[in-house]
């Protein structure tokens, strides 16, 4: 087991933390404030752009569910008249220069969530220094930018805080790194303009988001079939993702009989990591087949999820771009 995969143990319950994890910490936690209070009195510079932003982001390591809002936020917004575009960081990548993304990017350069936002028809700008990203979306024409997963960069103004929580694990033990999940103190949770609860059942002041995926998609063609024929098959069901239980339970809640394949965030995919060997068929996320499309063999399948969302949280979201304006 890993030091990672002990420290999720401990924080959801599950295992004993090391003793150094707490005043690391305390540490951490003065950092965290002291930055944070460096931007509000203004001794480190904050970039307003010309357009609003919208920060999609969460309290926790791991993932919640931000990059499926991103999408369902984009088109929620084509279709209400603006012109959004996304920017992100492209963890996993190794470009780190500010830059546009063309069709057809490559994931191990630029990272796999940039390359699954674009893949969907998104403009995306990627980089490092994401306000000179951000501002490369606004000379191409975008009016309004989602930042996915900026909660916590605070060098970019923002007009719209979404924060996304995991409904099932919520906040852990709700103590700061490394002895909990918590990027930030819990009580930033009180700022953001929208809680969104991914699953679970959303709290009080959350609303309720659900990812729905009915269909699976041929790494090899791209043809597409039911999910639901996979009921009652026995597949190998691969994730890395920031929190894999949640792939391998959404698949055996329709009945699909998962052999599991954790692997952790980001990772980048090589032929044998899924050289099982036995012929059995394959089930990925969308964010893990855009690595492995270079090397993709038939009966591997993408499970491609939407975000699920009251219209009244569009409506909301709307009007307060609108006063922002």
């Amino acid at each position: 087991m890993t030091l990672a995969e002990k420290l999720q143990q401990g924080w959801y319950g599950k295992g004993r933390l090391p003793w150094w994890c707490y005043p690391l910490a305390g540490l951490y936690g003065a950092v965290v404030s002291i930055r944070r209070s460096l931007y509000r009195l203004g001794w480190l510079k904050v970039v307003r752009l010309s357009c609003p932003v919208i920060v999609v982001g969460n309290l926790t390591v791991g993932g919640t569910g931000k990059t499926p809002l991103t999408l369902a936020l984009f088109e929620a917004l084509r279709q209400r008249g603006y012109r959004p575009g996304v920017m992100s960081r492209g963890y996993g990548g190794m470009q780190h220069e500010p830059m546009l993304l063309g069709d057809g990017p490559n994931p191990a350069e630029v990272g796999d969530e940039p390359v699954l936002i674009r893949a969907a028809g998104v403009p995306v700008a990627m980089g490092r220094d994401r306000p000179a990203a951000a501002q490369l979306l606004v000379n191409a024409g975008c009016d309004v930018l989602i930042a996915d997963d900026g909660l916590q960069h605070y060098r970019l103004a923002r007009d719209v805080e979404i924060c996304v929580i995991d409904g099932g694990r919520r906040f852990g033990n709700r103590r700061l790194l490394p002895a909990g999940p918590l990027r930030e103190s819990l009580r930033r949770i009180d700022e953001v303009d929208f809680r969104i609860c991914n699953g679970g059942e959303a709290m009080a002041g959350e609303i309720s988001m659900h990812l729905r995926g009915h269909t699976v998609r041929a790494l090899l063609g791209g043809h597409e079939q039911p999910l639901s024929r996979f009921a009652g098959a026995r597949v190998h069901a691969v994730a890395a993702i920031g929190h894999p239980q949640r792939f391998f339970t959404s698949l055996a809640a329709q009945s699909v009989e998962v052999i599991p394949h954790p692997f952790p965030d980001h990772h980048a995919f090589v032929p044998a990591d899924l050289a099982f060997g036995d012929g059995l068929q394959v089930l990925m996320t969308e964010k893990d087949a855009v690595k492995c499309q270079a090397f993709a063999q038939k009966d591997w399948w993408s499970v491609p999820v939407k975000a699920e969302l009251p219209a009244a949280f569009y409506d909301a979201l709307c009007a307060r771009l609108g006063a922002k304006a």
